[in-house]
C-alpha cells in the first residue's frame, strides 16, 4: 500500500504562535499548491483529510470527494493554542520535551494520545484494501505516520520536518 502524506499550505497565523487544533485559514493560494501537488498523486487515489480548513481546502482542490476524518487533526495544545511559544515559558516547554509522549498541555492532549488516534486510523486504512491513499493533514500527524510506516522510535520521528504543501510518499 502506498501513502501520500500531504502537509497543508502555510496557515494564516503569526510566526512563533502555538497552534494545533485551532481551525486556521491558509495564507497561500490553495489552487497553486494543489496544481503543484496533483501530478505526484496516482489517478483515482482515495483522499482523506483533516476537517480543519487549512487541510480541507487543499483536499477539495485535489479531489472531487475527499473524506474528512477527525483523527487526522493536529494535536490539541489546549490552553497553549494561539499563544506565542515564548509566552508559554521555557520551563513548561522543557517539561513537555522531556516527556513528549506523556506530557499534557493544560486542557490539551498528549502526543501519545495523538499517536493512538492516528495509528487507529492507519490500521483501518490499511485494512481497506486501497492500493494508494492520500492524506491531507498536519505535521504532527505526518510525523506519527512516517514513524509508524518507517518503523522509527518516537525519538526519531519527533525530529522529522515537513514543509507546508509538501508530499511524502511511503510504501507499507
Amino acid at each position: 500500500m502506498e501513502f501520500y502524506l500531504i502537509r497543508h499550505p502555510l496557515p494564516a497565523v503569526a510566526p512563533g504562535t502555538c497552534y494545533g487544533r485551532t481551525d486556521l485559514d491558509v495564507a497561500e493560494d490553495v489552487a497553486a499548491v494543489a496544481a503543484r501537488i496533483a501530478p505526484a498523486l496516482p489517478e483515482n487515489v482515495v483522499l482523506y483529510t483533516s476537517p480543519l480548513q487549512r487541510c480541507r481546502k487543499l483536499a477539495q482542490a485535489l479531489h472531487p470527494s475527499p473524506r474528512a476524518d477527525a483523527r487526522l487533526q493536529e494535536m490539541d495544545f489546549g490552553q497553549w493554542e494561539m499563544r506565542p511559544w515564548d509566552a508559554i515559558g521555557r520551563t513548561t516547554i522543557n517539561a513537555w520535551v522531556a516527556d513528549r509522549l506523556g506530557y499534557r498541555p493544560p486542557g490539551g492532549e498528549t502526543v501519545g494520545e495523538l499517536q493512538a488516534r492516528v495509528l487507529m486510523f492507519l490500521d483501518e486504512c490499511s485494512a481497506s484494501g486501497h492500493p494508494a491513499v492520500a492524506l491531507v493533514t498536519h505535521a504532527g500527524v505526518i510525523k506519527v505516520l512516517s514513524g509508524a510506516l518507517r518503523g522509527l522510535a518516537p525519538a526519531a520521528w519527533f525530529s522529522l520536518e515537513f514543509e507546508y504543501g509538501s508530499v511524502t510518499r511511503l510504501k507499507w
